[in-house]
């Protein structure tokens, strides 16, 4: 028999037991908003009161990647984003009504009954199809958790994020359920609060956290297993070419998987698990005429071989970026431009004070890729961009945890 929350002292009275986070990410399109989360919930568990942590999730890949002791993992039925911005389910075949209403039904269950002192929405205020509005007002109404909003340095184009912000009432939302808006990057590069002109309620609540440094130490054992499972004992040097999720990566693989490596390296090719049956049998047979060339579909822990690659060719997305910047390693990005553009908007200001390379998509080909290989490439020998956001999120989370605690228990 489940356990009534509301009955149970411990649930009642959160200072005899450990605080709780929920993270939330809707992952509607590749790893990002899930891999950032697993980064935040790793840090959390550092923190001298060592809370509880649940991912809530939006794929069931969410299950294959490495999840830190003392932490947990809800996933959701998975939407599938469209090329036009549009979402359909991705694997169930029912309506986008009803997807959208059994997951709200499922995250509103799982809040209620893990009871956090902390919330930490990833990206959308009111999650994907407003399915958090359900648990941010039940939040609200019946608990002292601090709700805040996580957001990545760049969203899109200021028109089409105020059109957005405007048509999911987001603003309506922050301001009736959230206590703080943690933006994690670093406003000297880019400043969505004024970019956006979001306002000054929304600016109130809003705290730069600086870039999110990926760190070897904590996940090192499974980067280098990972790292050993792809490169074998072949002692060659290697180019590493990745696609995050893979869902519109073909036209950067079907690229590499034709580029000719410099004398002596071998390429190493991650497609991604939402790379489509069709695309993937394409990359395939390009791979068995390159004899250079080893594709795997997916590494739960892809920075071991990020950091000895001799180069790093990847699309423009935030986690990317941020190893990229992290690790000192030279980089060609080729962003994505649509449905939104948020990686262009990130890589050109990059290539422009010469920490990554950068091209387009529609100068992207085999002979551009072989070019970039045998030239110098920029590194980031001395980033100017402020890489302290782990630090900042747990000294925020700290904080946070403590104010929830401190408030007498809610009825």
């Amino acid at each position: 028999m489940l356990q009534n929350t509301f009955l149970d002292p411990l649930a009642r009275h959160p200072g005899n037991r450990a605080p709780r986070v929920v993270l939330y990410s809707h992952d509607t399109l590749g790893f990002g908003h899930l891999r950032r989360n697993l980064l935040l919930a790793r840090a959390l568990k550092s923190l001298p009161c060592a809370p509880d942590v649940l991912l809530i999730a939006g794929m069931h890949e969410a299950g294959a990647f490495d999840i830190p002791d003392g932490v947990d993992l809800i996933t959701l039925p998975a939407y599938a984003k469209q090329t036009d911005g549009s979402y359909r389910s991705r694997k169930l075949s029912i309506g986008l009504r009803h997807l959208s209403d059994t997951r709200a039904r499922i995250i509103e269950a799982t809040v209620k009954g893990f009871r956090p002192d902390l919330m930490i929405v990833d990206n959308v205020p009111r999650g994907a199809q407003g399915e958090l509005e359900p648990t941010l007002s039940w939040l609200a109404r019946k608990t002292n958790a601090r709700v805040v909003l996580g957001l990545r340095d760049v969203i899109d184009t200021r028109d089409k994020v105020r059109r957005q912000w405007l048509h999911q009432r987001n603003f309506e939302a922050i301001a009736s359920y959230f206590s703080d808006i943690w933006i994690y990057g670093d406003p000297r590069f880019y400043n969505l609060i004024e970019e956006y002109r979001l306002g000054d309620l929304i600016g109130a609540k809003a705290r730069f956290t600086g870039y999110l440094q990926r760190e070897i130490a904590p996940v090192a054992a499974q980067a280098e297993a990972a790292a050993k499972q792809v490169l074998g004992d072949d002692p060659r040097p290697y180019v590493l070419c990745t696609v995050g999720g893979g869902r519109d990566g073909l036209p950067l693989c079907r690229a590499f998987a034709q580029a000719r490596m410099p004398d002596g390296h071998r390429g190493i090719l991650i497609t991604g698990t939402q790379l489509d049956p069709q695309s993937r049998a394409e990359v395939a047979q390009l791979a068995r005429n390159n004899p250079a060339l080893t594709v795997v579909d997916f590494l739960s822990e892809p920075i071991g071989l990020m950091q000895n690659a001799q180069r790093i060719i990847a699309m423009g997305g935030y986690n990317t970026i941020c190893e990229v910047l992290s690790l000192a390693r030279p980089a060609l990005i080729v962003p994505r431009v649509a449905p939104r553009r948020e990686q262009i908007l990130r890589a050109e200001p990059l290539a422009a004070q010469g920490l990554i390379d950068m091209i387009v998509p529609d100068d992207l080909t085999p002979a551009a890729l072989e070019y970039y290989l045998v030239r110098p490439g920029s590194v980031a020998t001395s980033c100017p961009l402020d890489l302290g956001g782990l630090d900042r999120f747990k000294a925020f989370a700290a904080q946070a945890l403590d104010r929830a605690q401190a408030m007498p228990a809610a009825a």
